[in-house]
């Protein structure tokens, strides 16, 4: 059980010779805790939308980022023309229709005579979209025009950019975690099928071509791409998601969930490590187990003091009991002492309502009384018999 944020309920108390040991009460929190301590009601938690990850150590994988576009695979495009000249007498595909292999598409009339002329179909050569359409219905058709033309897009490439200064170490075969933030998705996976013939000399950057599936069909040429190009793999290595990370860069943090008060989080100081496939390797900071404040980390630096709960007042609900301002439980005679100011001060609030003059009567009525009191005794006292000589 970790105990840097969990306050303990028991501790070792003083020995009670044959009843044991007794819990002592528990320690004040340390002040440099409290300190950078945020403490939310409920409200402020859905209204700052938090959301957290368990860090446990995991594989570390050291990544090179680069950008990219989508594009067809050259080899995955086929034209449809006619091999005869004549007249188009029917059009079924047009452009952004699915097609499917043998699949007529077109109808040509030839120019031989005939009655009727003869016709022939042209037909789908795969499962594809057409792309690009340069025929309609009643028009002339020459054999060196292109009518449609299909692309098969169940594969693509991914054409990333690689800094020159850090493509050592990427190679054929090598992995990526490719983004598309036209999609919005979970990244995918693809391998590194060769480089490109040229590098770009004013960009300082080479061309790496991955192979990505596009079943569904939303992938498009010309989307963009982010990659993740992984370069190497640590195992058990601590890491946080790269949103958790708040502060400057000389001093960084990350906020963690209290083990024991609900709704509060620590600012906890971390030293870092290396960025890879959008995680932070934390050398020193956080065990496993932690939960790491992701999504709203950042809004938590500016929350204010009085967003939700006192200290006091999370501890006292979280152990059904009393504590000091810093934390402490509160003992015995502690709460005796503060049961008699309360009562002093209650008191004082009740003789504090009687207006001035009713006071000065009364301090004039007792000092009267004392004085006719004192006379009436003098007057009643028997004078003592004098003494002859």
């Amino acid at each position: 059980m970790k105990t840097r944020f969990l306050i303990p309920t028991l501790i070792a108390g003083i020995g009670c010779g044959q009843f044991g040991r007794l819990p002592a009460a528990e320690p004040a929190i340390d002040a440099e805790r409290a300190a950078n301590t945020v403490i939310l009601d409920e409200t402020g938690v859905q209204n700052l939308r938090l959301e957290s990850v368990m860090i446990e150590e995991r594989d570390f994988q050291t990544t090179v980022f680069a950008i990219g576009r989508v594009e067809e695979i050259p080899g995955n495009h086929y034209a449809v023309s006619s091999r005869i000249a004549g007249r188009a007498v029917e059009v079924t595909a047009f452009f952004g229709d699915r097609v499917t292999k043998g699949q007529t598409v077109v109808k040509v009339e030839s120019r031989l005579p005939g009655d009727p002329p003869p016709v022939i179909e042209l037909k789908a050569p795969i499962d594809g979209l057409v792309t690009e359409s340069d025929v309609l219905q009643g028009q002339p058709v020459e054999p060196d025009l292109e009518l449609l033309d299909i692309s098969d897009r169940s594969e693509l490439w991914v054409v990333a950019r690689i800094p020159e200064e850090r493509a050592k170490g990427i190679n054929v075969g090598s992995q990526a975690q490719i983004v598309f933030p036209a999609l919005g998705e979970e990244p995918i996976l693809a391998e590194l099928e060769r480089f490109g013939v040229e590098a770009d000399r004013e960009a300082g950057a080479i061309e790496g071509i991955f192979v990505v599936q596009n079943e569904s069909g939303r992938l498009s040429p010309g989307m963009r791409a982010e990659l993740e190009i992984i370069v190497a793999t640590r195992p058990n290595v601590m890491a946080v998601p790269e949103e958790a990370i708040q502060g400057d860069p000389a001093s960084r943090v990350v906020y963690v969930r209290d083990f024991d008060l609900p709704n509060a989080f620590v600012k906890v100081p971390v030293t870092l490590g290396e960025k890879g496939g959008g995680w932070v390797e934390v050398k020193r900071g956080l065990f496993p187990g932690d939960e790491v404040v992701t999504r709203g980390a950042y809004s938590l630096g500016f929350v204010g003091g009085d967003s939700g709960m006192s200290l006091k007042e999370a501890l006292d609900a979280a152990h059904g009991h009393e504590h000091n301002a810093d934390g402490s439980e509160m003992t015995p005679d502690q709460k005796a002492a503060r049961e008699a100011e309360h009562d002093h001060d209650h008191e004082g609030h009740e003789g504090a309502g009687a207006p001035a003059w009713l006071k000065y009567y009364a301090i004039a009525s007792t000092l009267l009384f004392v004085i006719f009191a004192q006379l009436w005794w003098n007057s009643k006292r028997k004078p003592e018999p004098v003494a002859k000589a």
